[in-house]
Formats: structure tokens, C-alpha cells, sequence
């Protein structure tokens, strides 16, 4: 028996907009035709690239039934539902 390949989304708009939570759609879709509009110039092409980037990862998060629970979470300081960047990776803020 062989594995089924995963299907990934990749870096396609199309397929970050089906994955992303419909109070998503708006804000993707503005910052996409922001960043392609401004992709004509070939120095801004990778901009574009890096942003549907980012917003694939952002919809792979928010799509997480637990995601909008751990958010309110750490909105809340509620620190026993959560762990810090702090305490997974120590000293992560001195690396930017």
C-alpha cells in the first residue's frame, strides 16, 4: 500500500481564497490585486510571490477549527491555553 499525496494549496490565489474563511475573502483579495497590479514592474514581482506566500500560511492557520479559541486566548492573557515564542524558542526576539 503507498501513501496518498497531500494535496498542498501551493502559492495559488485560487486556491488560498477556497481555503481562507469567507471574513478572509475581502482583505486577500485587496492586498492580491494591490500586489499584482504593482507586480507589472518585473523588481516587484517577488513582492507579489512573498505575499501570497504569507497569506497561504495565514490561511492554513485560520481554516484550523482550534485557531479562532487559541486567538482569543492570547487576546485574553489567558497563558495556561498557550506557549509563548519566548518559552518554545528562547531567545527568538534577539534574532530579528
Amino acid at each position: 500500500m503507498t501513501a496518498e499525496p497531500l494535496h498542498e494549496i501551493g502559492d495559488d490565489p485560487a486556491e488560498i481564497l477556497r481555503l481562507l474563511p469567507e471574513r478572509w475573502h475581502e482583505q486577500f483579495l485587496s492586498d492580491y490585486h494591490t500586489a499584482l497590479d504593482a507586480a507589472h514592474e518585473v523588481w516587484r514581482f517577488k513582492q507579489l510571490q512573498e505575499l501570497l506566500h504569507v497569506w497561504r500560511l495565514h490561511a492554513i492557520a485560520v481554516s484550523n477549527p482550534d485557531f479562532d479559541r487559541a486567538e482569543r486566548a492570547v487576546r485574553e492573557g489567558r497563558t495556561d491555553e498557550f506557549v509563548s515564542m519566548d518559552m518554545a524558542f528562547p531567545g527568538w526576539a534577539d534574532r530579528r
